[in-house]
């Protein structure tokens, strides 16, 4: 795929085929992303790639906690406030989403059915889990965001579709035991991948991107 249609047309994905992601395919993918660019050279990214029965362990051992409503502990705090602008958008966004499933605001069941999800990995065969040491910060974070985008590209350049979760991460200490990642070690995102389902109603949901003249200003 021509590198700027991979940009233009890459989207989130919440419904896949229960198709496994071959071997070689995963590693040419992982590959890829260790091209990206660092701070320094550190490359900070550690990566736990989980499929299988050890994903349908983590994926119980999650369901039981988000159903339970247990205490979360993510490693990277969830935002508390938004700029007026900002908030705006991420509501609309949910919004548009819950209206392409049918779910009305006030479907509590249906909501939650929809939330729920996120710890089945959205029935995707892979989980990815990355990582870094928890002594870095926001350089670090940043290089670990970078890595995350390009093995999300070269992952759609091979026909597989993924999500960035950031609920799942909210289990960063359950997540770390389960998997034998050191609690020293900070947990910034799940990846769920695998092959698209394009029969899913989910799929057709496109989030609004902002234009060019929302947010450059030109200088000359």
């Amino acid at each position: 795929m021509e590198t700027m249609e991979n940009i233009r047309s890459r989207q989130s994905y919440r419904a896949f085929k229960p198709d496994t992601i071959p071997w070689k395919v995963m590693q040419e993918i992982i590959e890829a992303a260790s091209n990206s660019p660092t701070y320094m050279g550190t490359q900070p990214w550690e990566m736990a790639v989980v499929t299988g029965k050890k994903k349908e362990q983590l994926s119980q051992k999650l369901l039981e906690l988000a159903k339970s409503n247990a205490p979360t502990s993510p490693d990277i705090p969830v935002p508390t406030s938004w700029p007026a602008e900002l908030d705006q958008r991420k509501h609309e966004h949910g919004a548009r989403r819950l209206s392409t499933l049918g779910i009305k605001r006030e479907d509590k069941e249906g909501r939650e059915k929809m939330r729920l999800l996120n710890f089945e990995f959205y029935g995707a065969p892979c989980a990815v889990f990355l990582y870094m040491d928890g002594s870095l910060g926001e350089w670090s974070i940043f290089d670990m965001a970078l890595f995350t985008q390009n093995l999300l590209l070269a992952a759609y350049a091979r026909g597989i579709g993924s999500v960035i979760q950031a609920s799942v991460t909210e289990y960063a200490k359950e997540i770390k035991q389960v998997l034998g990642i050191g609690l020293h070690k900070k947990l910034l995102v799940c990846i769920s991948m695998g092959y698209p389902d394009p029969d899913a109603t989910v799929n057709t949901y496109r989030s609004l991107k902002k234009k060019p003249e929302e947010f450059v200003t030109w200088y000359e």
